[in-house]
């Protein structure tokens, strides 16, 4: 008998989690104005908001806390996270941030000004929005086949060569300060970029002299994906393959809370040393010293360990078999997603899901609400409420996807608990005729609204 996969580690400690009853769930989401950012996390069964900080550290990301040196200038914990990234990457030159985002607004502050233009592949939320905070243009030059949910195309994050290369030849090079690509790709559901097209996107930037830099919150799923599924690579290491893809990018940003298995952290990595020394006046101005940059010694002790755990093979294939084992079990009872499966979630298709719900009314929201409801399920919207309005405009916006995220912490929940999410979203699809209507928003914030959005039942 051929032996079944399992976990690549074992647990040795628990917290409890509350069950909740329908009527509770009912008046909880009603009381946060249908906002699931706003629900207590005691109010959550099985909680899929996001993978950002809610994994669970080893024991040796524990017992490397009881060695943080806290010193304010100097310290052996900032060394200790720049071999590291330093041997995972190959980046020399790092700045330390509190998180993702952080790293976001120093790297920006020193690259971007007003009407820039920014291309990439579905830029996330935060870097979206930090790009059009400073009166700048994201533009997205994602291949075609990342919007059709049902197509199976292994590496759906990677960027159209030709999209890029136009955005390229009609503006100048004053006005492209950099390319991003996103590994994974986030918005685009999870998905991976083949080592290829990352070759393929150095060479065209290079021809046209703009650096690129990788939004790397996920890149060691997306180094196993490549590992898996691009011609060459099966009998390469993950850490190998990093490197390489490293090998391509000016810089990197890094919110660690994802692939480092933290729960606060982030940093810049740079492969030039004049852009890092301007970084650096941003970083002490916004994050704190260059030694620390807004973290704790004990956490970059953590963060450097997790560096080492998150590209482990075995851990890699038990993370992203759990994924995609809830992925297949919506699939067998024909439920709506993106295919093939993500690294980091499965994002429901939300438009072919609940049809008959008008684009206005906010379709992934609507799911979203529904299973909460049914089983105190907490997924996250990836759809025209995320997508925020146009800044100039001031319309909505209506991305081509509509999708609701269900993001798997790392090392925190059973394959049981995939089976309850599963079966409280085919509970929802068996009544998707008796969901009439969606929501309309009643009060917004003018930037990143869905933190903070609050909504009424049309």
């Amino acid at each position: 008998m051929k032996l079944p996969n399992a976990e690549s580690y074992r647990i040795k400690m628990v917290e409890p989690i509350h069950r909740s009853n329908r009527p509770e769930r009912e008046e909880w989401i009603k009381d946060v104005n249908f906002n699931l950012f706003n629900l207590k996390s005691n109010q959550v069964y099985v909680d899929l908001l996001t993978d950002s900080g809610t994994g669970a550290m080893s024991d040796k990301q524990w017992s490397e806390m009881m060695l943080g040196d806290e010193s304010y200038a100097g310290a052996s914990s900032y060394y200790k996270l720049k071999n590291a990234i330093k041997d995972i990457t190959g980046f020399d030159y790092f700045l330390p941030t509190h998180q993702g985002r952080a790293a976001e607004n120093v790297l920006f502050s020193t690259l971007i000004k007003e009407g820039d233009i920014v291309p990439g592949n579905s830029h996330f939320d935060t870097t979206k929005a930090h790009i059009e905070f400073r009166k700048s243009h994201a533009v997205d030059c994602t291949i075609d086949e990342a919007f059709d949910t049902v197509l199976d195309h292994p590496f759906k994050g990677n960027i159209d060569l030709n999209k890029l290369e136009k955005v390229l030849m009609d503006n100048p090079k004053e006005k492209i300060p950099l390319i991003i690509v996103t590994v994974t790709c986030n918005s685009s559901g999870g998905q991976p970029v083949s080592m290829k097209n990352m070759r393929d996107v150095s060479a065209l930037a290079h021809k046209y002299d703009v650096p690129v830099y990788y939004d790397s919150a996920r890149f060691a799923e997306n180094a196993y994906f490549i590992k898996l599924r691009e011609e060459n690579y099966l009998d390469v290491s993950v850490r190998n393959i990093v490197k390489e893809m490293f090998s391509y990018a000016d810089g990197m940003t890094m919110s660690s809370k994802k692939d480092a298995i933290v729960n606060m952290g982030g940093f810049i990595g740079f492969k030039h040393k004049d852009i890092f020394d301007k970084a650096s006046v941003y970083n002490i101005l916004f994050e704190g010293y260059l030694t620390y940059g807004g973290m704790s010694g004990r956490d970059m002790n953590a963060l450097a360990q997790g560096l080492y755990e998150g590209t482990e093979f075995d851990y890699l294939k038990t993370r992203i078999d759990q994924v995609a084992l809830l992925g297949q079990m919506l699939k067998d009872h024909g439920i709506p997603v993106q295919y093939p499966f993500g690294g980091h979630a499965i994002f429901v298709d939300a438009k072919r899901f609940l049809p008959h719900i008008p684009k206005e009314e906010y379709i992934a929201q609507t799911l979203a609400v529904e299973l909460f409801i049914e089983g105190g399920v907490r997924g996250v919207e990836i759809g025209s409420i995320m997508a925020d309005r146009d800044p100039e405009t001031g319309l909505n916006r209506y991305p081509d996807l509509e999708l609701m995220r269900l993001a798997i912490p790392r090392r925190t929940y059973t394959n049981d608990h995939m089976k309850y999410v599963a079966a409280a979203l085919i509970n929802v699809y068996e009544r998707r005729d008796q969901i009439k209507k969606g929501f309309r928003i009643t009060k917004e914030a003018p930037i990143l609204r869905h933190f903070t959005v609050e909504l009424e039942r049309v």
